[in-house]
């Protein structure tokens, strides 16, 4: 028989795990159409064999994306699907509650003023609001900054669990300016002071003239889930003003932390 008379059967599965990520989320979005679908239609909309679709909804299920609500055979999504959504829209829900404050913040303490997060080894700012004073325009949103050398950074760190921590404070740590705190050992006890002061400040440690204070924002749960941070030239945010800045940084703070849900 020749290759043209072949039969064509079905399509060639090379299993590469790109593949397998794509076909795993054609089967979310085919269960979030049709609201609940057997393995045979999954097959059938993926152009595979019932058994390789049988194994990526049963990772799926493993993770909780997908259930079997009965003995029908049928799948639906999960709710590992709303834990996820939930972190997603963590950050929308952070965005509009702290927004508000950290006008007031700008407007109070003459200086701009960012939220961030911790995005693995970085402190990634998602919000900014520049203050009366503010004699750039530099748009930190969307930059990854590091974690030793910032003042949101150093507020992220000191609230991470003890594995964590260690993670993140291997040597050698980065020298960004003759200032930055490269010693792990040092740095710790200034991670220590923060839980203690409740905020966390840095002069001139991500950049020469650059001066920052943090406090971190509480979500309902206790947990730290971003840090607020007041920054400007060091000429004006002297290391004798950052604690009158660090105070009023670390009220609205507590402010955002309340509208999160958070109950000291």
């Amino acid at each position: 028989m020749s290759n043209s008379e072949r039969p064509a059967g079905p399509p060639r599965e090379t299993g590469s795990p790109v593949q397998s990520v794509d076909r795993a989320v054609t089967i979310l979005e085919l269960l979030a159409r049709r609201g609940e679908a057997g393995v045979t239609e999954m097959a059938a909309a993926l152009g595979v064999h019932k058994s390789t679709a049988f194994r990526l909804v049963a990772a799926l299920e493993l993770r909780g994306l997908v259930e079997q609500p009965g003995e029908r055979g049928k799948y639906r999504l999960g709710l590992g699907l709303v834990r996820l959504a939930g972190a997603a829209t963590a950050r929308l829900d952070l965005s509009q509650q702290s927004r508000p404050v950290c006008e007031r913040l700008a407007a109070e303490v003459a200086e701009t003023i960012n939220i961030a997060i911790l995005d693995a080894d970085a402190a990634v700012n998602i919000d900014q609001v520049l203050g009366p004073s503010a004699v750039t325009t530099h748009n930190w949103v969307g930059q990854r900054t590091a974690l030793h050398a910032t003042s949101s950074g150093k507020v992220l760190l000191a609230h991470l669990p003890v594995a964590a921590l260690d993670h993140r404070l291997t040597e050698p740590l980065a020298a960004y300016t003759a200032r930055t705190i490269t010693d792990p050992a040092r740095l710790r006890e200034q991670l220590a002071a923060v839980r203690i002061d409740g905020f966390a400040c840095t002069v001139e440690e991500l950049e020469t003239g650059l001066n920052a204070v943090a406090a971190p924002l509480f979500a309902y749960h206790g947990q730290v889930v971003a840090a607020i941070s007041a920054s400007g030239p060091s000429y004006r945010l002297s290391e004798q003003r950052l604690l009158e800045v660090g105070s009023a940084v670390r009220r609205a703070a507590a402010e955002i932390s309340a509208r999160l849900g958070h109950v000291r």
